[in-house]
């Protein structure tokens, strides 16, 4: 995914996928997508994602996302050859 986002903004490809990721609609298809592919998806954390997103003040990182709702479907590492990248049904 932050190879896709660096198309949009080179410089800071992050934000591009955080500002993806606010979106109620992008919340619930990765949280339709965790409940069909992860049997440990967390749904009530999910739930709270869900009623916030779209609000001007919901912010939302993958890792934050993966970290409270043990989601599958993105993963996110940090340094150098890190990145956010998902499941290739979410990515496209």
């Amino acid at each position: 995914m932050t190879d896709i986002a660096r198309y949009k903004n080179p410089d800071e490809p992050k934000d591009i996928v955080k500002h993806w990721m606010r979106s109620k609609t992008t919340i619930e298809f990765l949280g339709l997508w965790e409940k069909i592919n992860n049997p440990e998806f967390k749904g009530v954390e999910f739930d709270s994602f869900k009623n916030e997103a779209g609000s001007n003040s919901f912010v939302l990182s993958p890792s934050k996302w993966i970290e409270a709702t043990n989601a599958i479907g993105i993963i996110s590492k940090a340094g150098k050859s890190g990145g956010t990248f998902a499941h290739k049904d979410i990515s496209l």
